[in-house]
């Protein structure tokens, strides 16, 4: 038990100290300001490579130009990523972004990845509609991962509001055990 509680304290500790920063596409996509991180789950038996690599990712991170990091979530988020295997690493953020609308942050967002990852969003760019209230851009490392970055890009009073969870699996993560035939979606495709 003293174990875990250090290893918590630690954690907590270690992203206080590092937080999370914004990456940039592009010279006019310059982070505004650094977000902190926070750990979204337990993180019982995740490895100290997972725990870098989603700091890594969030480091890497990239949203819209005028985005503000804000501490807490600004908005109602109606969905969440699982990450179904385990043992992972879990961090969010958020940021607001002022006179914006769903699609234009969402189409921003697919259009500058993160980091190295891939996109899972397929199709079309949304289109501008005021009745689209959310939508989930993910980007993966390989195809058929359950690991990377998933934003959530919801309707705000003011614009909109922007969460990033970021999940890295452990070297000893599995997967439970699916049914013939049944297979895990993308992360942020819903």
């Amino acid at each position: 038990m003293h174990r875990r509680s250090a290893l918590i304290l630690s954690l907590s500790a270690l992203l206080v100290l590092t937080g999370c920063a914004t990456g940039a596409g592009d010279d006019a996509a310059a982070p505004t300001s650094e977000p902190t991180a926070s750990p979204s789950v337990e993180t019982s038996g995740v490895d100290a490579a997972a725990e870098q690599q989603a700091q890594a990712w969030l480091d890497a991170a990239v949203v819209p130009p005028g985005a503000v990091r804000v501490a807490d979530s600004p908005a109602s988020f109606n969905s969440y990523q699982g990450w179904p295997c385990r043992p992972v690493a879990e961090l969010e953020c958020y940021w607001t972004l002022a006179d914006s609308t769903v699609a234009g942050a969402a189409n921003w967002l697919r259009e500058n990845p993160t980091a190295d990852l891939v996109s899972t969003a397929g199709g079309s760019p949304w289109e501008e509609d005021p009745n689209l209230d959310g939508v989930l851009v993910g980007y993966i490392p390989a195809d058929e991962s359950q690991q990377g970055i998933v934003y959530t890009v919801s309707k705000a009073e003011s614009g909109v509001a922007i969460r990033a969870e970021v999940a890295a699996l452990s070297a000893s993560a599995t997967c439970p055990s699916l049914a013939p035939g049944e297979m895990w979606g993308k992360p942020g495709q819903g």
